[in-house]
């Protein structure tokens, strides 16, 4: 535990960083100074899911959506890859990827609670997540990362839905993630022939925001998480709410919304400590109220 520790430490964050108990190796998760870092811990499989990382990660998410002193998420995966997606030789050895000892209504029904707590609460969580990719993002797995907020890719990673050459349709949101990002044209093709998208590629048809040296990868993204873990809390959570909305919503709707939340942030002391520090030539402190 103690090795653990240090490696953690080593990698993500300083003398303060706190390591919390996920109840399986399955899934690491770290926190320094307002940023939750959580791993996915299978190097052996690529990181591929278990059902331990994924109840794992539900708890953590959810409980770090409530923590206030967790301003940003942190979303990587352990040795070479990021995530492969589902144990596909698991589900070789079980002979059902899907259903197992469940009937089929149950394993719908539990395939939906696992997504909504995972890649949805990434996505509707009212605070900045960002996915590390130092390899592969696969299938489940690159759902995973095109649900967060932000991607950092490691120009040596890769990604692809892979479902298709394993005779499946796609899960956890990807297709929904996918289509906004790159446009329903190419969402289709990269679904149907689950190509293998290099980090430059994904970069130039916006599936990644950015793209650094394996070795850079960490500092890169622990730099991001770091600002905007300092940054107003209160407006991201708006933000977030408004962009949300405005993959879906109305125009009009949009707006109202952009209204309330603008008036609203305009009495936070977040704000007025900004426009202070803004005439004073100052760089603002946000304290998330």
């Amino acid at each position: 535990c103690d090795t653990l520790s240090s490696d953690l430490e080593e990698r993500f964050g300083g003398s303060h960083m706190t390591t919390i108990d996920t109840g399986t190796e399955d899934l690491l998760a770290t926190v320094d100074e307002g940023v939750a870092v959580l791993t996915l811990n299978r190097p052996e499989a690529l990181n591929a899911m278990s059902g331990e990382m994924n109840a794992a990660l539900q708890k953590c998410l959810s409980d770090f959506e409530l923590d206030a002193a967790v301003k940003c998420i942190v979303l990587t995966g352990a040795g070479k890859g990021f995530c492969a997606g589902g144990d596909v030789k698991g589900m070789a050895i079980a002979g059902d990827g899907t259903i197992g000892n469940n009937t089929i209504d149950g394993a719908i029904h539990l395939q939906r609670v696992h997504q909504r707590a995972t890649s949805g609460k990434l996505f509707k969580m009212p605070k900045p997540t960002i996915a590390a990719l130092p390899g592969a993002a696969a299938g489940g797995g690159l759902s995973y990362a095109l649900a967060c907020d932000l991607r950092i890719m490691a120009s040596t990673a890769i990604m692809t839905t892979a479902f298709a050459k394993v005779g499946f349709s796609g899960d956890y949101g990807g297709s929904y993630f996918m289509t906004q990002l790159v446009g329903t044209a190419k969402a289709r093709e990269l679904y149907y022939l689950s190509d293998r998208i290099t980090a430059d590629e994904a970069l130039r048809i916006g599936l990644t925001n950015y793209v650094c040296e394996p070795e850079e990868l960490m500092n890169k993204t622990m730099e991001i998480a770091n600002r905007l873990a300092k940054g107003p809390s209160v407006a991201y959570r708006y933000m977030k709410e408004n962009l949300n909305r405005a993959l879906v919503g109305e125009l009009d709707d949009c707006m109202d919304l952009e209204a309330t939340h603008h008036v609203h942030c305009g009495q936070t002391q977040d704000h007025r400590d900004a426009v202070q520090a803004f005439v004073d030539k100052k760089e603002p402190v946000f304290t998330g109220k």
